[in-house]
């Protein structure tokens, strides 16, 4: 039982006879990453390391010349947090080629002076200029910080190394988390980074544990000027004491310029159904914002391999948000279990065509098939079509003890979120069991889909089933 690590077999079964009727197979997807340009590196510890592990990567398209793609990752992912580094990897030619760059921030890449890296995320202004962010921490002590750098040539090569936020020891009480960029799409030079920021009355609060942040507000920081110097980070979501925010993501309205950053707000008695999923918007580029306004509750009970209980790590609390480009109307989705009475997670979206007043009641999105679905990504391309991808379990069998085949798949809608259909199978099976190990069987929090034209990219991590020496590798489907 083995699966290639291009999703042409299912576990020995040819791909056509694993499909379900309703869905199509899609073109073998494109390897992006290679070899860990980490893998001499032996800073970081204590944990287990897996080296040649790439998970959760995003994607970003270049508005100035759409054959040009980055994607991101982490590069060698640890069981108790983060990894050894960031990786770049830049395509011109639509995604079918990719060469990779380690990004600068860590001290295996010889960048910013943290032992671990974590959350990549890239997003590419008008002119072509893209922005990186990153989470970089010690596991040795408390010392971690919120990255960027910027590259000017396509993801080639970065340069503007900067700190948007340090706590350093002898501060104890910080942990700056789950950060993104976001670029604004009509005016160059300008991207906004925002994250949450984890205190404790005492103790560095572990990045995992969100739910027992004593508070963790959004913060928020600007640059005009390319990535040159940003804004002094600044709170937009001032939560109270035993509340937080997580998965703060922006999207801009190209037509009007207003922000909108959506995210997860957490609030006691805490479990992992205490989430909401919430947004607050500026009307003028992030001087101000409005108090968070409540779409739906986000009602996961995480994702366990159904044969066997075992932990699946996955985004279950954080919401991922679109826009379409031309209309503003703007999408939500999450991992949800209200469509089978609380058993397991599926996908849900909510969508509003009036600037966030009111959205729609959540719906399902995913094909039902009783298996866990979950790792929403969500994009509106330029003909209005709408994107989701995500990962299910639904080629598992009854009684498959050994294995976990997971799958990965699209579906689109074309009428503004009402239905969805044409499911096109991207990726699998492969055996997630394979993945690295923390908290779970991982392969990331989010994964990366982008707009190009009227077409889509998705970029997904699947494993390679049963190689211990190169779990997983960073795929496209150009």
């Amino acid at each position: 039982m083995s699966c290639n690590k291009h999703g042409l077999l299912v576990f020995g079964i040819p791909l056509a006879l694993a499909l379900t009727a309703s869905a199509s197979a899609s073109a073998a997807p494109v390897l992006a990453s290679g070899p860990s340009p980490f893998a001499s590196c032996n800073i970081g510890g204590p944990g287990t390391v897996y080296v040649n592990a790439e998970v959760e990567p995003w994607l970003a398209v270049n508005p100035a010349n759409p054959s040009n793609l980055i994607a991101v990752w982490q590069q060698d992912r640890w069981s108790n947090g983060g990894s050894h580094g960031l990786v770049a990897a830049s395509s011109f030619d639509g995604g079918h080629t990719w060469a990779e760059t380690p990004q600068p921030f860590s001290l295996c890449a010889n960048g910013l002076p943290y032992e671990r890296a974590s959350d990549p995320w890239v997003s590419f202004g008008p002119d072509g200029t893209a922005y990186s962010v990153s989470i970089s921490f010690n596991q040795s002590n408390n010392s971690n910080a919120v990255g960027a750098a910027v590259s000017k040539d396509g993801g080639q090569t970065w340069s503007n190394l900067s700190i948007l936020i340090a706590d350093n020891e002898p501060s104890l009480q910080f942990f700056n988390d789950k950060e993104s960029v976001t670029a604004n799409p009509i005016k160059a030079g300008v991207a906004y980074a925002v994250w949450d920021r984890l205190e404790l009355p005492n103790g560095n609060p572990y990045a995992n544990l969100h739910t027992a942040a004593y508070r963790g507000p959004s913060l928020f920081s600007k640059t005009v000027d390319g990535g040159l110097t940003w804004s002094a980070p600044s709170v937009i979501v001032n939560v109270p004491s035993r509340q937080q925010t997580i998965g703060n993501q922006i999207v801009v309205n190209s037509q009007d310029g207003t922000l909108y950053d959506f995210f997860d707000l957490i609030s006691p008695p805490f479990s992992k159904a205490a989430g909401k999923v919430a947004f607050i918007k500026s009307t003028d580029d992030g001087a101000t914002w409005t108090k968070p306004q409540i779409i739906s509750g986000l009602q996961t009970v995480s994702v366990t391999d159904p044969n066997t209980g075992e932990p699946v790590r996955t985004g279950d609390i954080i919401p991922e948000p679109a826009i379409d480009p031309a209309t503003g109307q703007l999408y939500v989705v999450w991992q949800d279990s209200r469509f089978n009475g609380g058993q397991y997670d599926e996908i849900a979206l909510s969508t509003s065509t009036d600037g966030g007043q009111s959205w729609s009641a959540p719906v399902r999105v995913n094909t039902p098939s009783g298996r866990p679905a979950f790792n929403p990504s969500v994009r509106v391309n330029a003909a209005g079509t709408v994107a989701i991808t995500y990962y299910d379990f639904r080629t598992l069998q009854a009684g498959n003890t050994a294995t976990l085949p997971t799958d990965y798949w699209r579906t689109t809608s074309t009428d503004g979120g009402k239905t969805f259909g044409g499911e096109l199978h991207l990726a699998g099976s492969f055996d997630l069991k394979t993945a690295p190990n923390a908290e779970g069987f991982f392969v990331g929090d989010y994964q990366g889909l982008d707009a190009r034209g009227t077409s889509f990219v998705p970029l997904f991590v699947q494993t390679n089933s049963g190689n211990t020496l190169n779990r997983t590798d960073v795929f496209a489907a150009p």
